[in-house]
């Protein structure tokens, strides 16, 4: 078995949060959208974990006050400026949003300009245990030193992130609420990742709304009808929810996939379903 990646200082410094866009993403300056931080407190911190710190982004309200907690799981390429950006936008929304590097123990996505390298190179090595870990650290964190609410938290995630938020829903019942942004429910099991979403959508508590898209080339439809079928066995409450004609990454505004009004619904659906659970915001 792989020897294990440990958090040194010089990890630490490699995975330091991206100033800008993933090249790997391709991005499209043209359908940016960019959110101030007027009115709210943000900055990077180092987040204690057991072998270490990870460093993480985190936007609230300047306002003081306890806030319920988001915690905001990154895509493929970490936490760069898209991912820091939505912090602020849940952050306007009256939340204090974390967002963890959960890569940095196995390198920096910054300096591909290949996903399928980032995969075979990063996220094949990231298990689901250590994710979990991570997250609950994240929130632990959240919760001390950024007075986040002490019993409301959610989590949002985006394809590799939405994946996680379904497991990591699984791994925390005491989760409020969770945002599964077209994260794959199936074929993903490995050492490192022993269970898939749909084998465990069935005894899921947290409830969960999963935004998919109907026309995502990675995720089919009858994968998406598995995951429902499983969880209408829950008692969690869980929806999915699928978007007509738009593709993967929807949501994602640095992209040439990015659809507006697809990304606008699920920002509004998203926000109902965290208030609908007992998390206002403002």
């Amino acid at each position: 078995m792989e020897k294990k990646s440990r958090l040194t200082r010089r990890t630490f410094l490699l995975g330091m949060l991206s100033t800008g866009y993933a090249l790997a993403a391709d991005p499209v300056a043209d359908n940016i959208v960019r959110t101030g931080s007027n009115g709210l407190t943000t900055g990077q911190v180092e987040i204690p974990v057991r072998d270490g710190k990870i460093p993480a982004y985190f936007a609230r309200p300047a306002k003081p006050g306890r806030y319920p907690v988001i915690l905001v799981i990154h895509e493929a390429f970490g936490v760069h400026e898209h991912i820091q950006d939505v912090c602020r936008r849940y952050a306007h929304a009256g939340y204090v949003a974390v967002a963890p590097e959960l890569f940095v123990r196995h390198g920096n996505t910054a300096g591909y300009t290949d996903v399928n390298q980032i995969f075979q190179n990063i996220i094949s090595r990231v298990s689901d245990e250590q994710v979990n870990q991570d997250l609950d650290a994240t929130l632990t964190y959240a919760r001390k030193q950024l007075n986040g609410h002490k019993t409301l938290a959610g989590a949002v995630g985006y394809c590799w992130g939405g994946r996680a938020v379904w497991e990591y829903a699984y791994h925390n019942p005491k989760l409020t609420a969770g945002l599964a942004y077209y994260g794959r429910v199936e074929g993903m099991v490995s050492d490192e990742r022993p269970l898939d979403p749909v084998d465990f959508g069935s005894e899921l508590k947290v409830p969960v709304l999963g935004l998919y898209a109907e026309k995502d080339t990675g995720i089919s439809l009858e994968s998406v009808a598995r995951m429902q079928a499983e969880l209408k066995k829950s008692s969690s409450g869980s929806e999915i929810v699928v978007l007509p004609g738009v593709g993967h990454a929807f949501n994602a505004d640095y992209r040439a996939n990015y659809n507006k009004a697809a990304a606008d619904k699920a920002w509004a659906l998203g926000l109902a379903w965290f208030r609908k659970h007992g998390m206002p915001g403002v």
